[in-house]
């Protein structure tokens, strides 16, 4: 699936952005292929990440998938979007801290039952969280949620993988594990692949670097 950015400004940002990266010009990204979108904090990484998943819509310009414009999409078109095409880890992860890790990320592998139970231990074991499964997620470190929240998103097939600075509280090992994983997914899937970042390539190999 390609997705094109065509001219788009969120609304708050249209009297600060500076026309020299994503905002305001035009972007075409390619399935399969990687994106490392890289900025300080409070320039508009969440924001981008937010536009292309439909969550926000005060922008100007377009974004398309195979030059569909998502702004025409009802609920039920994203909803099927978000259940086969687009998956996402947030800043903030959104788990439901009530449950234990492993009831996260079950819920998600149960709505489309495309990976078998098992994937869920062997992720686990490979991320390091396996002993912290049954375990309440409001109770689990924040390094211990994320990767919680990045075995989730691979529970369900996608075309595109969102990740909006998923190892901020991981240090460079698990950081450099929990990349590998990913990027065997999204490489088996043939999957394209966006990283929010502060700064750090967090062990990407071949990337195409934008800038908000």
């Amino acid at each position: 699936m390609q997705i094109v950015i065509n001219n788009v400004v969120p609304s708050p940002l249209a009297d600060s952005y500076i026309n020299t990266g994503i905002w305001g010009n035009l972007i075409t990204l390619e399935s399969g292929c990687t994106y490392l979108v890289k900025a300080p904090s409070g320039k508009g990484k969440s924001t981008f990440i937010n536009c292309i998943y439909g969550l926000r819509k005060d922008y100007t310009g377009s974004i398309t998938f195979d030059g569909s414009d998502i702004k025409n999409y009802g609920v039920n078109q994203w909803a099927q979007n978000r259940q086969s095409e687009l998956s996402v880890v947030f800043q903030d992860l959104r788990l439901f801290n009530h449950l234990t890790a492993f009831e996260n990320i079950e819920i998600k592998r149960q709505l489309t039952g495309s990976v078998s139970k098992n994937i869920i231990e062997e992720m686990a074991e490979y991320l390091g969280v396996a002993k912290c499964m049954n375990q309440k997620v409001q109770y689990l470190s924040m390094g211990q949620q994320q990767r919680v929240a990045i075995i989730r998103a691979l529970m369900q097939p996608f075309k595109w993988l969102l990740l909006d600075e998923p190892f901020s509280h991981l240090d460079s090992g698990n950081s450099m594990r929990a990349m590998q994983l990913i990027c065997s997914i999204c490489e088996r899937q043939n999957a394209g692949l966006i990283v929010t970042s502060l700064g750090e390539d967090s062990g990407l190999k071949h990337y195409t670097i934008l800038e908000v």
